[in-house]
């Protein structure tokens, strides 16, 4: 997975999810959930790569930031609980999409109210 619309279409089969722009910017799109639009994957190019902020529990960050170098803290955002990685085909997509996974299942109001 390297490109913007591979991420774009792999967020679209997750369920209620929505494609957005909310920085009048194409460079940086956020995929959401239709109920609480909160964002799960903040997808964008940077230095010369697509890259995805995806948000972590904090027991799995430093895992993802140890297995591959092109997992990194969340460029622009909080590094507890963000991570970025960067799509320069070093990481499998499998994994990629994990995160995505885990990512949507985090700021999922529905699924977090399942574990309590």
């Amino acid at each position: 997975m390297k490109e913007r619309a591979e991420v774009i279409a792999f967020c679209m089969k997750l369920k209620d999810v929505y494609e957005d722009y909310p920085f009048h910017d194409a460079n940086w799109s956020l995929m959401r959930h239709k109920k609480n639009r909160k964002a799960f994957a903040w997808i964008y190019e940077r230095e010369g790569n697509i890259w995805i902020n995806v948000k972590c529990d904090p027991e799995w960050r430093d895992f993802w930031r140890s297995a591959y170098e092109s997992v990194i803290p969340g460029y622009h955002q909080n590094k507890e609980h963000w991570n970025s990685i960067i799509l320069d085909g070093t990481i499998p997509d499998n994994d990629v999409m994990r995160m995505i996974k885990e990512s949507y299942d985090l700021t999922d109001d529905k699924k977090k109210k399942a574990k309590n």
